[in-house]
């Protein structure tokens, strides 16, 4: 495949997990646009990501897809400041706790080394870690929905004030300081 991963994937979340969920793009609006659309396009998103796996097959999509839905809602109920689904909840700790990947230094940065027997459910134990990390840790309470228009993805709001209304600014912000432009 000779896409470019940036024109396919929204890659400028700061939060892993965030950043899988947003490859479903304009979720609030009227056509949601899902961006993990066969086999090939999680390998190229997972390999962007440092998570490598040589193979990806349609059952590992569908993991990858339910793991996704679960960690957006589950992140959605918390900045709602909702109690999350239990169903959900049970769905990433069984992911987390099934996945064998190992944290390595790749040269000077640091990485992921994943099974041979289980790249795949290896790179989803990640996902669903970083997504229990930033849920349940100290931050959770700046977990926010994305305030710009259809879009409703998840960040984590870092700025000084806890004020942040979009997930960013390079693309949300810009719609919207676009749309009151025309207004004026």
């Amino acid at each position: 495949m000779t896409e470019d991963v940036r024109r396919v994937f929204r890659m400028d979340n700061e939060v892993l997990a965030f950043r899988f969920t947003a490859t479903v793009s304009d979720r609030a609006g009227m056509a949601p646009r899902e961006r993990l659309t066969d086999p090939a396009r999680l390998k190229m998103w997972l390999q962007a990501t440092g998570l490598d796996a040589a193979d990806v097959s349609l059952t590992d999509l569908k993991d990858a897809v339910e793991l996704r839905e679960a960690i957006y809602r589950i992140g959605s109920a918390v900045a709602a400041g909702e109690q999350p689904d239990s169903k959900d909840v049970r769905t990433l700790n069984t992911v987390a706790a099934t996945g064998h990947a190992k944290a390595a230094l790749k040269g000077d940065l640091a990485g992921w080394r994943l099974t041979e027997t289980t790249p795949v459910g290896d790179a989803l134990g990640v996902l669903a870690t970083d997504a229990i990390h930033i849920l349940g840790g100290p931050d959770r309470s700046r977990i926010k929905n994305c305030e710009g228009p259809g879009c409703a993805g998840l960040f984590l709001d870092t700025s000084r004030g806890a004020n942040r209304r979009w997930c960013s600014m390079n693309t949300c912000g810009n719609k919207v300081k676009k749309a009151r432009l025309a207004e004026s």
